[in-house]
């Protein structure tokens, strides 16, 4: 068995190592269940503010707790990288020829980076204590990475719900590796969002019913992402020019004046032609074409239909008669959701 003083100097070694591979954030916690967190998530569930992710209700009890998911774990080590943008998420609101991508997917994908990253902390952990077990996740398993992610101290879960660092702000790619190790335990870190609603009030759809409360109903980076079919007509004119995901709740979020771009891991550091890309070229992607020009993006997840079903959202809330022809010739699409759209964006659009 380790004694006290060895697994303490096993959890500082284990915070160099994982601030060597780059991840800017870490903190542990206990793999045990949280009642008041199951509680809240069943509420959640209960209201149907998952939308059409059913994989949520589906394996709600693994979600639960890490244990529930692996009875054997003890710790559960939270970590976190920066994608702390370089420039203003909110600079293109006013560019309506240009689509507004979310600055997480202008980069690689974060699964894979962030996955890669994990497994050489978990494949050094395995090596200094041979006995330990490990399970790695980001992002693709029944975990609760942003409450596992506040009770490890990283941050806390702010009225957007999405977990706020007072060192890097809303900017954080999380992950998680489940052990069989009990290792030292990290303070939680306390709710500072204070009377601040900035994050609230920047929704352009309303999506959040209370604070600490998403609909994802009403998110326009659900409706863009994981939402399949035609999004309701109540939305289109808000989606605006955002083709994938949205920023605005964390672009305005007061503690990102502390999230220092230079923490950014090099890997998403945006692609020059996904941070202001024109929606014309973007309206004349074929599925090939699609696949090619989003290879290792998170956007490629999505599907040519589901993306372009987007850029006519964009095009018809753009003004801009000189969109009609691409437009029109995709009136007669095979998805239809994508003929739906275009048939939308071409009434709202000016004829020259």
């Amino acid at each position: 068995m380790v004694n006290a003083g060895a697994t303490l100097d096993l959890g500082k070694r284990l915070e160099s190592k994982a601030r060597e591979l780059g991840f800017c954030a870490f903190g542990v916690t206990q793999a045990a269940e949280d009642p008041l967190r199951a509680e809240r998530l069943e509420q959640w569930l209960g209201e149907g503010h998952q939308g059409s992710m059913d994989w949520m209700e589906t394996r709600l009890h693994h979600r639960r707790s890490p244990q529930a998911l692996w009875p054997e774990a003890r710790s559960v080590i939270a970590l976190g990288m920066s994608y702390s943008p370089a420039n203003d998420p909110m600079a293109l609101e006013e560019r309506a020829d240009r689509a507004r991508i979310s600055v997480y997917a202008q980069g690689k994908d974060y699964h894979d980076v962030v996955k890669k990253r994990l497994k050489a902390l978990a494949r050094w952990l395995v090596a200094e204590e041979p006995e330990a077990e490990v399970k790695v996740f980001v992002d693709t398993a029944p975990v609760m990475e942003k409450p596992l992610g506040e009770a490890a101290g990283l941050g806390w879960q702010g009225k957007h719900t999405n977990l706020v660092s007072p060192d890097h702000g809303s900017w954080l790619f999380l992950g998680a590796i489940y052990t069989t190790l009990g290792l030292p335990i990290s303070d939680p870190h306390r709710d500072q969002c204070g009377s601040c609603r900035a994050c609230l009030d920047a929704c352009p759809t309303d999506a959040f019913p209370n604070a600490y409360t998403l609909d994802a109903r009403r998110c326009i980076s659900y409706l863009t992402i994981e939402h399949k079919g035609p999004i309701a007509e109540e939305f289109r004119e808000a989606l605006g020019n955002r083709i994938y995901g949205c920023d605005d709740c964390l672009a305005v979020c007061p503690w990102n004046k502390f999230a220092e771009q230079a923490h950014a891991a090099r890997e998403f550091l945006p692609r020059a032609e996904l941070v202001a890309p024109r929606l014309d070229e973007l309206l004349a992607l074929d599925d090939a074409g699609f696949r090619r020009f989003f290879s290792g993006s998170p956007i490629k997840r999505i599907g040519r239909d589901r993306f372009v079903r987007n850029c006519l959202y964009a095009a018809g809330n753009s003004g801009d008669a000189g969109l009609r022809a691409p437009v029109a010739a995709l009136t007669g699409d095979a998805d239809p959701a994508v003929a739906d759209a275009a048939e939308w964006a071409l009434v709202r659009l000016p004829v020259y």
